[in-house]
């Protein structure tokens, strides 16, 4: 091991200066600020579905329209709320996730942190 080794911070000690800095500090901020609370809501929801079809089978087989009932409502709205938090996570992302994210990899890069740069 030269001196020069010895001297500079290992890949992970650079890696782990990284991850102690504001910006990144902030970036993992702002996706716990989304990710948590709707995981959250969607499993809040999803338990519901499943306890009103376990303990009110008879609400949930109230029919609507022709053989539509409540519970196959209920199912097909757990899908929906998939594709419609999918697209929120995307917006959100979009707008205040990325730009912080890119701005980031930048400043890694400008120091060399990136994999395959020494």
């Amino acid at each position: 091991m030269t001196a020069t080794e010895r001297s500079s911070p290992s890949e992970a000690q650079r890696w782990e200066a990284v991850q102690a800095e504001p910006e990144f500090q902030e970036l993992r901020r702002r996706l716990r600020r989304f990710v948590f609370p709707v995981t959250a809501l969607f499993l809040a929801w999803y338990l519901l579905y499943v306890l009103m079809a376990s303990y009110a089978p008879a609400f949930m087989a109230i029919k609507l329209v022709g053989n539509i009932n409540v519970g196959l409502v209920f199912g097909l709205l757990q899908f929906a709320s998939t594709f419609l938090i999918t697209w929120a996570y995307i917006r959100y992302a979009d707008r205040k996730l990325d730009p912080l994210a890119e701005d980031l990899r930048a400043d890694i890069a400008a120091r060399g942190l990136e994999e395959g740069t020494k």
